[in-house]
């Protein structure tokens, strides 16, 4: 039997609400149709947000959302998408197909879904095509109480009172679509262009840099060492690619095992880039935000190759969750992660096709794992083997565990074999005694999904045959499965 244990007294650091954020880019069908259908649409919608898509995503309490990219930030003017929407520029977004961007969604309209969310506002600048003045413009539209030419020209378009902006990113991969720079000259540029974004009010800007690629650990060296002491945060990017077979759906065991194994390397990544960040930063000073990770394979055939467009199974679920176990062991310092993206893009929450919605198995992964949100981090351990085929074993198990403000402890198991069940016994540390266990679980076929024929196929169901004991509990988790178990 695998054996985890939990030792309630070794409390740690609150987990931020922002590591299950979220990320929406103009590409493809992953605003307009997935989340804004315009004012004059036939689907059910307030100011023009689909109401079935916002009602969904505010049930896994999303907590920030980052916009508007991506690439597309570093060639995006903001003023093009402000004004009357009949009148507003239009664009060719050269980044995702090709196709006419007409600016209907704007600042505005970015803002009034995260009001109807619930959740922060993410604001990415653009560093790459942009100027100095239209960055520092665009913080004091969205932020100035006051009299001034953006802030005037704010409420000539509707909005008197300023927003809240806590959250803005000063470039986004400017090694590469964003401008193809070295990181001393991004270093110089990032110092250059974060003095103008002002804190105005009682408005505090968490200023966020361009970090690196995966492994690229050059870059957050040289970042930290010139602009450190000028960041709050520092990104980090890092996508899971399959092997050569790069189907969303039609793969076989050993394709997933490839899949679940690049996806560990996140923990790999995230500790290396933090050892580098604490050689400069031993106070932790600034934030590691992994504003961009999931799953990237070939679209759906017949679709746009440049709408990036997947479908979302099993294997996704498995490696998300996994993923979001490690973010919560290093929340010390990890204190952001924006999956890509929110709907109709990579590994989203969600698909739509016109008024039809499919929540998607990573769907259902952050909503049993949103207990974690704003919980405290304890101490845990595991005891297990490991499964997979040979040059492409993994970890037969992942986890993390934290205890709410009612007390509550919530446990988070992942199986990652994808073929057999296991049995785990979990000792308990500094409970007197187990009252209840109750169970959610998400478990299926590695190639199972939710379809639009199917929409339902995959969803969580209640953990059965729970044994508890006065300081333990035994249970059975089936294969390729999610579980998160809360103990009173």
């Amino acid at each position: 039997m695998n054996h985890l244990s939990i030792n309630l007294r070794n409390r740690k650091n609150t987990i931020s609400r922002n590591l299950y954020g979220q990320f929406s880019e103009h590409l493809g069908r992953g605003i307009y149709g997935g989340i804004y259908v315009g004012e004059d649409s036939d689907i059910s919608h307030i100011n023009g947000m689909r109401q079935d898509v916002v009602e969904a995503l505010k049930k896994i309490k999303v907590p920030v959302l980052r916009w508007p990219g991506g690439c597309f930030a570093d060639e995006y003017h903001w003023k093009d998408g402000i004004g009357p929407r009949e009148s507003r520029k239009k664009m060719v977004n050269t980044h995702w197909g090709g196709l006419v961007e007409d600016n209907s969604f704007g600042t505005h309209e970015f803002m009034e879904l995260c009001r109807q969310l619930g959740c922060e506002p993410y604001v990415n600048g653009n560093l790459g095509s942009g100027t100095v003045q239209e960055m520092s413009e665009w913080m004091e539209y969205m932020t100035f109480d006051g009299i001034s030419p953006m802030a005037e020209l704010r409420a000539q378009n509707g909005h008197p009172q300023p927003w809240r902006v806590h959250y803005f990113g000063v470039g986004n991969e400017n090694w590469g679509c964003g401008g193809s720079m070295r990181p001393e000259y991004y270093a110089d540029e990032y110092r250059r262009y974060q003095t103008y974004v002002r804190n105005y009010g009682d408005n505090r800007v968490f200023r966020i840099a361009c970090g690196p690629n995966a492994d690229d650990y050059n870059w957050t060296q040289k970042l930290m060492e010139i602009a450190g002491p000028y960041m709050d945060g520092l990104t980090l990017h890092y996508y899971t690619q399959p092997g050569k077979n790069r189907s969303a759906t039609d793969f076989d065991e050993n394709d997933y095992y490839v899949v679940l194994k690049n996806a560990l390397r996140m923990e790999e990544l995230v500790s290396s880039h933090l050892q580098i960040m604490h050689r400069y930063d031993p106070a932790h000073n600034v934030a590691l935000l992994v504003d961009e990770w999931g799953t990237w394979y070939d679209v759906e055939p017949g679709t746009n190759p440049g709408f990036l467009y997947q479908q979302n199974t099993m294997r996704d679920a498995i490696a998300a969750a996994a993923t979001l176990n490690i973010f919560n062991q290093y929340s010390s310092r990890v204190k952001m992660a924006n999956i890509a993206q929110m709907v109709n893009v990579l590994q989203s929450m969600i698909l739509t096709e016109g008024a039809k919605m499919v929540l998607t198995p990573t769907y259902h992964v952050f909503d049993l794992f949103s207990v974690h949100q704003e919980a405290t981090l304890v101490g845990s351990w595991l005891e297990a083997g490991e499964t997979g085929p040979a040059g492409c074993r993994v970890p037969l198990l992942s986890q993390s565990a934290s205890v709410d403000g009612d007390g509550v402890l919530h446990i988070t198991l992942v199986n990652l074999s994808a073929s057999s069940s296991c049995s785990i016994r979990t000792t308990l540390e500094g409970m007197e005694e187990i009252g209840t266990v109750s169970a959610q679980v998400l478990s299926g076929a590695i190639q199972g999904k939710n379809d639009f024929e199917a929409p339902q196929r995959i969803q969580p169901a209640p953990l059965k045959n729970v044994d508890i004991g006065r300081d333990c509990f035994d249970l059975e988790l089936p294969a390729c499965s999610v579980a998160a178990i809360a103990v009173r």
